[in-house]
């Protein structure tokens, strides 16, 4: 596949819900509290149940494999946690993310993405090096 500088990347949106948080939080051992019980997340100051960052990290990575085809082709790949995602229950959140290629050459590319949701950037500076 060729890429372009400036090339936009098909919008990815992906939906969390409370019952991937649990499987998030089962499969990593991140058993927080804030991740997964309301009153809990309440009595710290949260609106609700929050969105592990790393989850939405990781859905970031997976937004950059679809538009390179091969997770071993990402070479380098950093974000920065702006807001984080409040998960209501009974309710599935969409997070949306963007790509545009930011750099070429003839071996890589670096692309910059955007992180929405519910018109919010919850990842900050987030690019990925990608070995073409």
């Amino acid at each position: 596949m060729t890429f372009l500088l400036n090339q936009e990347l098909p919008e990815k949106i992906f939906y969390v819900n409370r019952q991937k948080l649990k499987d998030y939080a089962d499969a990593s051992g991140d058993q927080n509290p804030i991740h997964q019980d309301e009153a809990y997340a309440q009595s710290v100051g949260l609106p609700n149940v929050i969105a592990h960052g790393m989850y939405t990290m990781a859905l970031a990575g997976e937004a950059i494999r679809s538009w390179t085809g091969d997770r071993r082709n990402i070479l380098e790949f950093a974000t920065r946690f702006n807001k984080p995602i409040v998960v209501p229950a009974e309710i599935d959140v969409a997070i949306v993310f963007t790509g545009k290629v930011s750099e070429v050459s003839a071996t890589e590319m670096t692309v910059e993405v955007a992180a929405l949701c519910d018109g919010v950037k919850v990842l900050g500076q987030t690019k990925a090096r990608i070995q073409l």
